[in-house]
């Protein structure tokens, strides 16, 4: 089965639909009209961008470069684990946490399904590497960024019940942690939600993107449930990393509650 090509006009008629889409919100004085132009503008800006560089990555296909792409991609997701909290870590920490537990999850993950399961030669293949790391990266990101924020916010508020238990003589472990277990459940729930609802509510991305370009549905079912079993992984370890990591952080080395490690984010 062929593939079948999409021109500039095919694209357009798709961005009218956001236009209208932007129009509709202005006229409803809802405050989002800018901000979906926008978002609209850098989709297209971005997502070309990136066609391009994976385009000339693909035809000089070199382990440098391609490690070169992954830090880049790790950079970028580090500061958007930052970025998203309410609350986050001062000074590097804010920014490290988030960066060495996804280095850790979504980088070993993805290593040993190229070299175990995938099977390219080379194993970092970027046809493979590159697409493979980059959904790893973006939902390990998600759930590692949504179980921070709810660490530090749920520690905020309760921070004089935490302090209760410390002069009772437990321990930081132990005065976290059913906070630590609800950030951890949080960060986790939406991959959870989405293996639940994989082809019966909704035909995850790769599985549609691979039918649409010819794929048997089958083997398109096949590679679905290996990198929905891959992100799981990743993105549950990455999580409960993150979560323990910062979780110890909150606390000195006396075992004290250190809230003044922490500041407001830019969404506060």
């Amino acid at each position: 089965m062929e593939l079948i090509s999409l021109s500039a006009l095919d694209l357009s008629l798709a961005a009218l639909l956001v236009v209208a889409l932007a129009v509709l919100t202005v006229w409803a004085r809802m405050g989002l009209g800018r901000s979906l132009l926008i978002a609209g503008a850098r989709t297209v800006i971005q997502l070309l961008l990136v066609g391009l560089i994976l385009q000339t990555l693909f035809d000089h296909a070199q382990l440098g470069w391609v490690a070169l792409m992954a830090v880049i991609m790790l950079a970028v997701a580090g500061y958007e684990v930052m970025a998203r909290q309410q609350r986050r870590f001062a000074g590097l920490w804010g920014y490290g946490i988030g960066a060495v537990t996804m280095f850790i999850s979504a980088f070993a993950v993805t290593v040993l399904a190229l070299t175990t399961m995938v099977g390219p030669t080379p194993w970092w293949e970027p046809q493979y590497a590159i697409p493979l790391l980059g959904m790893l990266l973006g939902n390990t990101m998600t759930g590692i960024a949504l179980g921070l924020d709810r660490l530090t916010q749920t520690v905020w508020r309760e921070r004089r019940t935490i302090e209760g238990r410390l002069a009772m003589g437990a321990s930081w472990s132990e005065a976290v942690t059913t906070m630590r277990r609800e950030a951890a459940r949080s960060g986790l729930m939406p991959t959870i939600n989405a293996m639940a609802a994989a082809g019966i509510v909704s035909l995850p991305g790769m599985m549609t993107g691979q039918i649409l370009a010819g794929a048997p549905p089958v083997e398109a079912v096949k590679y679905q449930i290996l990198i929905m079993f891959l992100i799981t992984a990743g993105t549950g370890f990455g999580t409960l990393g993150a979560v323990w990591f910062a979780s110890r952080r909150l606390f000195d080395t006396r075992e004290r509650l250190r809230l003044d490690r922490l500041k407001a984010g830019r969404h506060t």
